[in-house]
């Protein structure tokens, strides 16, 4: 895709300073609403775990809750990472398993496929919702000549970015597939966007971060990204802030109508 040159005026409609010339986006409630997938698919996951345990010890069920727990010990971090956390907080110990295993509750790997697994269901079933004004949002970026990168933790974001009509306006995608290969952290590590800028050619400071997972916000104060936008909603955005987003909004439709207000005041 050719792309305009980038003047500061053109940066000014998008709300980000006029040293940034790439955006690199996480997925998952940022560009596509697939992060309430995620975390429907952890519940199941996740309680399938939780309810062996009380049949077998007598341990009481308490379900995983897919807004704090999915927000606190999951959200933004890869498939394993997330199983691994939240067993963790609830005081559960797995054998890790290996890649390829049947999904199931008898180890780490296993835990992730049911999810995976789960994940697949529900986008076949439903389908993929694009986060107001995100396509917009995009293509105005590559109109002012900037770079695009989505980084995700993962493994279908090739799948979901074709599905929501992004996937021809995107140069890199760094998924949980290309973690393994490249065996990248996951976030808070900053590595998958280091990873984003570098197969686009410009330094962190050169580059916005999109982020709407605490996790993913401190990838990108500790990569040393020149900007990053928190997308939450309530006290998830003051999470963010704390986190070290520059700006906080609901959505990318606003950091439009902000840029536009500012433009006018």
């Amino acid at each position: 895709m050719t792309t305009r040159e980038t003047t500061p005026a053109r940066l000014s409609t998008l709300g980000l300073p006029a040293a940034v010339t790439a955006c690199l986006f996480d997925l998952d409630g940022v560009l596509t609403s697939t992060a309430s997938v995620h975390a429907a698919a952890w519940a199941v996951a996740l309680d399938a775990v939780l309810r062996a345990r009380a049949e077998r010890d007598g341990t009481p069920f308490v379900a995983f809750d897919p807004v704090l727990d999915y927000r606190a010990l999951v959200d933004g971090r890869p498939r394993d990472d997330g199983a691994r956390s939240f067993l963790a907080a609830r005081g559960i110990v797995l054998a890790e398993g290996a890649a390829g295993e049947p999904a199931g509750t008898s180890s780490v790997a296993a835990v992730g496929a049911a999810k995976g697994a789960e994940v697949d269901r529900l986008l076949h079933r439903d389908g993929v919702h694009v986060v107001a004004g995100a396509i917009g949002y995009v293509r105005a970026v590559r109109a002012a000549g900037l770079r695009c990168a989505v980084v995700s933790s993962s493994t279908n974001a090739r799948t979901v970015l074709a599905a929501a009509g992004l996937a021809a306006l995107v140069e890199v995608r760094i998924d949980g597939v290309v973690a393994a290969e490249r065996h990248l952290r996951g976030k808070p590590a900053p590595d998958g966007f280091l990873a984003a800028a570098a197969d686009l050619g410009v330094r962190p400071a050169a580059a916005a971060v999109f982020e709407d997972a605490v996790v993913g916000v401190r990838a990108g104060r500790t990569g040393g990204f020149g900007y990053v936008v928190g997308i939450g909603r309530g006290r998830s955005g003051a999470a963010l802030q704390a986190a070290g987003a520059d700006v906080v909004v609901r959505d990318l439709a606003e950091l439009l109508a902000r840029a536009t207000a500012g433009r006018q005041g």
